[in-house]
């Protein structure tokens, strides 16, 4: 087989995020065990275009990159799309408890994760360490974890100020796999808001339901 790189740590980075041809027949046994693996990620090239194919504990992500390539390819289809919480969906009264943690916070911003066992299976609530907390800014740091832990949804709240990511937020997120929620105008008359997002290897993308029990477009 020919060497995809001549450095061995360009081969190495190439091996730890590999790149896969779909066969037009069949199946593929690469494609299998990426999609298969507790952890990884890697590329499908189909005829319908390159699918990033992501896979945590906790996560299964299937997601589409490009459109279609115009060239003809002797290709099959990529897939559909998934994002699948191999978790399960989180306990709402996870989310009712961060509620009354920022509410009790205000004026100020707050956050808290919720992270998910994977030996137990069990979700559990993890309020940082604050470096700083005012009405309009937050510094917090991401836990360090024991084993079998993974941050599954990274919150933050806004205080009265309106649910949104900031550029902050974008350059913090980037190398991050998790949900990430800002919720604002917790003093509101009329209701809070929540932005979400699902962070994954560089990307930002719309959560397709509801993370937490009970919700109604919950699945």
């Amino acid at each position: 087989m020919t060497l995809l790189a001549d450095d061995p740590t360009a081969a190495a980075v190439l091996s730890a995020v590999p790149c896969y041809p779909v066969p037009p027949h069949g199946r593929s046994p690469a494609l299998d065990a990426l999609r298969a693996a507790r952890t990884g990620h890697g590329l499908a090239i189909g005829n319908d275009g390159v699918m990033l194919i992501l896979r945590r504990a906790w996560l299964a992500l299937d997601v589409p990159l490009t459109p279609p390539i115009s060239a003809y390819l002797p290709y099959g289809s990529a897939g559909e799309p998934r994002a699948d919480l191999r978790c399960g969906l989180i306990p709402r009264e996870h989310l009712v408890s961060i509620l009354e943690h920022f509410y009790a916070a205000l004026p100020n911003e707050a956050a808290g994760f919720v992270v998910w066992n994977e030996a137990t299976k069990a979700f559990s609530l993890h309020f940082p360490a604050i470096d700083e907390a005012t009405p309009s800014r937050l510094v917090y740091r991401t836990p360090v974890l024991a084993p079998d832990w993974h941050v599954v949804c990274d919150i933050h709240s806004h205080g009265s100020g309106r649910a949104f990511f900031s550029a902050t937020d974008d350059a913090d997120d980037a190398d991050a796999t998790k949900i990430a929620i800002v919720i604002g105008r917790l003093d509101h008359a009329d209701g809070l808001e929540m932005a979400s997002r699902l962070c994954a290897n560089g990307l930002f993308l719309a959560v397709p339901r509801s993370p937490f029990s009970g919700d109604d477009d919950a699945a």
